[in-house]
């Protein structure tokens, strides 16, 4: 069994990013350097923790961790206030301590929502990441954002609040249903698309491979995109500059997010997928990158079976104008001007506030068009 780490390096507040199969089995050991007292909260939902909260705390209480868990209803929908409030009114009253550990055990929903929860109970407690998808496992559970939807858009209640360790059992991916791996997977290409275009060009000859449960590329692939975030991580914790680029997709994802009520009309990486394809597709329009780029994007994620533009998305959707309008709540507005991701090749994004809104309209009627 490989182990592979991963630092994340901001000053005060270090921490490893654990990589390989069987970590779940570990996890008293990876741990207990990080106990103050045997005691530990798990907060995850009702679909991990059939899979797998019996086996962590079994790990646990055979060496003598007090363990408590809070199922939650699994779901983008309990990344809410009312999600929020559950756990946090949880937590206090299993009396858990600033010196406690908090695991979120579960995708990005339960990392974000268990990480801001960390965040306020007692003005902060420590908490460690043990993602159990792809998407959480190579974004979501690295970086520190955590945070909550409103009716206002997504994620625009939150705080940064590092883990103090995440660990990543890619032997857990093995349980994921190919839709939400897949999911993932978009996130993963995003990596490649945004700052790396060696990786983007292993991704096209592995990723099928890595789909089909090849455990060396899936290890590969997670480390690569931990490597990558971790490295803007520590230029940027705050989002302030460079960390922006870590959104490349996003604000198309967002909007439609929005447009489908966060159901599972359209998961997360699958909007980042068809976002990554549109953000492309807008700098070709505005000559910042070669006509035939975005054609080389929307084959990828073809070849692995993903969606890729908006007649993929079932039901109606509302108009460019509409569109455009929800992208207007994004977290990226600055000035009062949305803020995109735009690429100059893959492997080189960049961030602009000078995207004319007609083109993205453009874009946007003419993907509607096809629908």
């Amino acid at each position: 069994m490989t182990i592979q780490t991963v630092h994340v390096g901001l000053p005060g507040r270090e921490y490893d990013i654990r990589i390989g199969r069987g970590l779940l089995d570990r996890a008293f050991e990876e741990i207990a350097p990080l106990l103050r007292r045997p005691r530990v909260a798990i907060l995850t939902d009702e679909n991990v923790a059939r899979l797998h909260l019996s086996r962590l705390e079994q790990v646990l209480k055979s060496s003598g961790v007090d363990v408590s868990a809070l199922s939650l209803p699994a779901g983008e929908a309990t990344k809410s206030w009312q999600g929020l409030s559950r756990s946090v009114e949880w937590l206090l009253e299993q009396k858990i301590e600033r010196s406690d550990l908090v695991i979120a055990l579960g995708g990005g929903v339960i990392g974000d929502l268990a990480g801001f929860a960390s965040a306020i109970v007692r003005r902060g407690v420590r908490f460690v990441q043990v993602p159990t998808s792809l998407l959480a496992q190579v974004d979501s559970s690295v970086g520190g954002k955590t945070g909550i939807n409103t009716a206002h858009g997504k994620n625009l209640v939150g705080a940064f609040h590092q883990p103090i360790k995440v660990l990543a059992d890619t032997s857990l991916l093995d349980s994921l249903p190919s839709r939400d791996f897949l999911a993932g997977y978009g996130e993963v290409v995003k990596y490649g698309l945004l700052g790396d275009a060696d990786f983007f060009d292993w991704l096209e000859q592995s990723g099928p491979a890595l789909a089909e449960g090849d455990h060396d590329a899936r290890d590969h692939a997670v480390r690569r995109s931990c490597e990558m975030k971790a490295e803007i991580v520590m230029r940027d914790e705050t989002e302030q500059g460079d960390r922006a680029l870590l959104n490349l997709g996003h604000t198309f994802c967002h909007a439609l997010e929005a447009a489908t009520g966060y159901s599972d009309r359209l998961l997360h990486g699958e909007g980042v997928a068809i976002g990554c394809a549109l953000a492309f597709e807008t700098s070709a329009r505005l000559g910042w990158c070669a006509q035939e780029v975005p054609s080389r994007v929307r084959a990828h994620l073809r070849d692995m079976g993903m969606r890729t533009d908006l007649a993929d998305i079932e039901g109606n959707l509302p108009d460019a104008s509409e569109l455009l309008a929800l992208m207007g709540q994004d977290k990226k507005v600055q000035d009062g001007k949305l803020r995109f991701i735009m690429a100059r090749a893959i492997g080189d994004a960049f961030v602009t506030s000078d995207v004319p809104p007609e083109v993205v309209l453009s874009v946007l009627n003419e993907a509607l068009a096809a629908r």
